[in-house]
């Protein structure tokens, strides 16, 4: 890559910065959403992780710096943010096996491979429902081409019996998460994602299990920011976010 090249991306930390991620300084940058996404995993050393749509790799990265151990393997369509997923990999010292493809035309080889857990933030927005952003790489991130079921169907056929599905979406968007699920995946949790109390949530992720039979959760929203509203400058996140955020601890669902 040349130095031309690195003028148009930024190195950013992450986890205090326990992660380094190279992005595009325009473009689709990531937040704390994938971030959230790989707090509320519950891997562990040597299993397999599959990251749908990794982007950069935040989701798989942060996952990595807090559970050595894992194989990991992601997804991206677009080149550009899948050599930028592989570089950050080896910035960090990650095991993450990168593949461009597109989710609906997977190599055979990985259609053969199962997971332990697959992962996955897909766009937020339904074709049609927003306005499309200038820059190609940030609308694809943020405009859906491949129709949020098949994303979920795609996530249960590459899932080892007894794994797990987390993904990261707007709220609006629940409904078609839950009957995507049906006959597929089970153990269905929902936890919803406050900015503050009161509040309504923005996001929630959804946690499935493939082949699992335990009833539908769906848990009190977690708040993200104190106070009712921005009062000072920096974050005010409350210490339980702030340590995922910042310290890379896992986020804790109620009741484990």
């Amino acid at each position: 890559m040349s130095d031309r090249d690195d003028e148009a991306l930024s190195c950013d930390g992450f986890l205090g910065w326990r992660l380094r991620l190279w992005q595009p300084r325009r473009g689709y940058r990531a937040g704390i959403d994938p971030v959230l996404l790989a707090a509320a995993v519950p891997a562990r050393a040597g299993q397999s992780v599959l990251d749908l749509g990794c982007g950069a790799g935040a989701a798989a990265l942060c996952l990595a710096a807090r559970v050595p151990g894992l194989r990991l393997t992601g997804v991206e369509i677009q080149p550009g943010y899948a050599d930028l997923a592989r570089r950050n990999a080896a910035l960090n010292g990650a095991d993450l096996t990168v593949v461009c493809a597109d989710l609906s035309d997977l190599p055979a080889p990985l259609r053969q491979e199962r997971f332990d857990h697959v992962l996955a933030n897909p766009p937020y927005y339904a074709a049609g429902a927003h306005s499309a952003a200038r820059d190609g790489g940030r609308a694809r991130a943020l405009g859906e081409v491949t129709p949020l079921a098949d994303w979920i169907a795609i996530a249960a056929r590459r899932l080892a019996p007894g794994g797990h599905l987390h993904m990261i979406q707007r709220t609006q968007r629940l409904p078609e998460m839950l009957v995507a699920c049906e006959a597929r995946l089970g153990s269905l949790e929902v936890l919803p994602l406050a900015a503050r109390a009161g509040r309504p949530p923005d996001l929630v992720i959804l946690r499935a299990r493939k082949g699992g039979r335990a009833g539908f959760v769906l848990h009190a929203p977690m708040v993200l920011h104190a106070g009712g509203g921005h009062m000072r400058d920096g974050d005010d996140y409350l210490p339980e976010i702030s340590a995922v955020l910042r310290e890379g601890a896992a986020l804790a669902w109620p009741g484990q």
